[in-house]
């Protein structure tokens, strides 16, 4: 049988399937579903030092091609995660990647080092580069010089894995992903979701409370396959694919690209046993084609004939 673990810069992984913050809630909720130690990790939704009540509703809505979101990263915040969430999922044995985010760097910080105290977190996530907060909180995944300096800060407060999640609305991806490396980042992942809108017809007005959502789905596939080709191509570090992957076709296409993992996440709204069934469908590929490691194929897509 084909060797499906992977190792991202010291992360190690039973496979590169992760499921992708903000979609599973802790992670628990796909319990039901799917064998959480199966998995090659989960990555939590969105943990800030406090509690956060997120944006009013409608925050939600179907599109022709994925969905709009502007939940507003609520959550229940460090110490509840840690007494509540943490241990179920130490006890289920899933590999945990906790997504942190700030209003400041001070905050990232913060919440980094009271998570520190904590066993069973296999790395933090930091997120940079959600849509559906504040303007000012923006400019942290789309400026270089912020994404550095915040960067620098948290790799301080670890030496745990530290994964830095990248924003498709910076001007230049690859500028934000080198920032990320150089200040210490051990890996990225790629892409968070795309600023949309869409239209009640009946009401005429936005459907989103808050107006604007993240689109997520098959309609950013291409735009984050996009951005995966350009990082591999600009950092020396793993990038972790995300966006738009519904089954096995697309995830291969981000291991081409160069992703060393991917993150999947509104295919288990279509279908919530989608991690496991991937895990499957991927193990099955490599035996049929004589794959043996997951490294073997990632960024052929860049190598000449």
């Amino acid at each position: 049988m084909p060797d499906l673990s992977v190792d991202i810069n010291g992360l190690r992984l039973r496979n590169p399937v992760i499921t992708a913050s903000g979609t599973c809630g802790y992670g628990l909720e796909l319990e039901d579903f799917n064998d959480l130690s199966g998995l090659g990790g989960i990555s939590v939704k969105g943990i800030s030092l406090r509690p956060h009540d997120g944006n009013p509703p409608p925050r939600i809505t179907e599109t022709p091609a994925g969905m709009l979101n502007a939940i507003g990263l609520q959550n229940i915040g460090t110490e509840a995660f840690a007494r509540e969430k943490l241990p179920r999922l130490r006890d289920a044995g899933a590999t945990v990647i906790v997504n942190v985010w700030g209003n400041e760097t001070k905050d990232f910080v913060a919440a980094v080092e009271r998570l520190e105290r904590e066993e069973g977190i296999a790395a933090f996530e930091l997120n940079i580069s959600c849509p559906n907060i504040s303007r000012e909180w923006i400019e942290f995944g789309v400026n270089p010089e912020l994404t550095y300096s915040l960067v620098k800060a948290v790799r301080q407060a670890t030496g745990r894995h530290l994964m830095v999640k990248l924003s498709p609305n910076a001007s230049d991806i690859t500028a934000t992903g080198k920032a990320a490396e150089e200040a210490g980042a051990d890996s990225l992942s790629a892409i968070n979701t795309i600023l949309g809108l869409e239209i009640d017809l009946k009401t005429r007005r936005p459907v989103l409370f808050k107006k604007t959502g993240g689109l997520s789905g098959p309609a950013i596939r291409p735009v984050a396959l996009r951005c995966v080709w350009q990082l591999y191509e600009a950092v020396n570090i793993p990038i972790v694919g995300i966006g738009g992957i519904m089954g096995l076709d697309d995830a291969l296409k981000f291991f081409y690209a160069g992703a060393s993992a991917i993150q999947l996440g509104t295919a288990t709204f279509v279908d919530p046993t989608a991690p496991t069934r991937l895990v499957r469908e991927l193990e099955r590929w490599c035996a049929d084609e004589g794959v043996s490691t997951i490294p073997e194929i990632v960024g052929v897509a860049h190598r000449s004939e």
